[in-house]
């Protein structure tokens, strides 16, 4: 059996044994369980189906444009859909973690993930998120939804100023990275030819990943949109080399945020569930469909869709919409 039908059967498992405890009490499972807002006027099945429909298109949109799922997933569902910021975030999280590992082995097999960069990342990065993720769930739902807006704000600029490289020129390596043993050898399938890299202005960048995962566990992102271009751009590493990396630094900080988000009960498997389901089967469709769209097109769509969203949060933040 191929890895997403192992996945999406044990998840159907995990559903189906949510579903008789809601099916008690509908109204309680919608109100108190999905965090559903008063007076919908949709039952709480009707959110959960729309919620499997809207995490598969942005499957799809989030590979066709470049960017994580859970950068679309938070913002979008935070703002459209009437579930708790705290069950959304914690959703959010375990997307961006569901990805990597899917991601994550095929990646290590092809010598393009870096465990030895990915190590002191995803350690500086996992240690930041348990703080973050702590101020996430202390924060109010509207003070979360402005930090979200601002975030989103930042991003959408970085989008639309970086311009990703695909070998960077790195002159010589610092002594951080030669002490670590930053760097190695890869082969790059588009030329058949092997690739040596390093990495250099390591310390600068390891420290990022401070932020960066602090954010991350704060607003439940994931981070991919920050993961990439701190290894590309500042520290050096070929692009293949950091898209993959970063996957590992993702499924370690993602996984360590998740659980105070858990350990707090934000996880619900009515919420989770589908949208890991639709975002797994977003993402297939996406990478079939990478080669025949015209990915430019698809970006501006996202930022667009991104734009929207961060304008809806900052309302929601400023009290101006429920």
């Amino acid at each position: 059996m191929r890895p997403f039908p192992r996945i999406a059967l044990c998840l159907t498992l995990l559903a189906m044994s949510a579903i008789p405890a809601i099916c008690q009490d509908p109204a309680a499972g919608a109100a108190a369980g999905a965090g559903a807002a008063a007076g919908s006027v949709l039952p709480w099945w009707a959110w959960i189906s729309l919620l499997f429909v809207t995490t598969f298109l942005i499957g799809i949109v989030a590979v066709l444009g470049g960017v994580g799922g859970g950068v679309l997933f938070v913002p979008i569902v935070g703002s459209f859909f009437p579930f708790h910021s705290d069950f959304v975030r914690c959703a959010g999280l375990l997307i961006a973690l569901a990805g990597s590992l899917s991601a994550g082995p095929s990646l290590i097999r092809k010598n393009l993930a870096s465990l030895r960069l990915s190590i002191p990342a995803a350690l500086i990065a996992s240690a930041a998120s348990i703080f973050g993720a702590k101020l996430g769930l202390a924060l109010p739902s509207k003070a979360v939804q402005l930090a979200t807006a601002g975030l989103m704000t930042l991003i959408i600029v970085l989008l639309l100023v970086t311009k990703k490289s695909a070998f960077p020129e790195v002159k010589a390596s610092d002594a951080l990275a030669r002490f670590l043993g930053l760097g190695g050898i890869f082969v790059d399938e588009a030329t058949g030819k092997e690739q040596r890299w390093s990495i250099h202005r390591s310390l600068p960048g390891l420290a990022i990943f401070t932020v960066v995962g602090f954010m991350a566990g704060m607003l439940g992102l994931g981070a991919g949109w920050a993961n990439v271009p701190v290894l590309n751009l500042l520290m050096g590493a070929p692009l293949k080399i950091a898209v993959a990396t970063s996957n590992l630094v993702i499924a370690v900080s993602s996984t360590t945020a998740a659980w105070i988000y858990i350990n707090k009960g934000a996880l619900l498997p009515v919420v989770v569930i589908p949208a890991i389901l639709g975002m797994m089967g977003g993402t297939r469709i996406g990478a079939r469909l990478l080669a025949r769209v015209d990915s430019g097109l698809v970006r501006i769509v996202v930022i667009a869709l991104m734009a929207v969203s961060t304008a809806l949060s900052f309302a929601k933040g400023l009290g101006l919409m429920r």
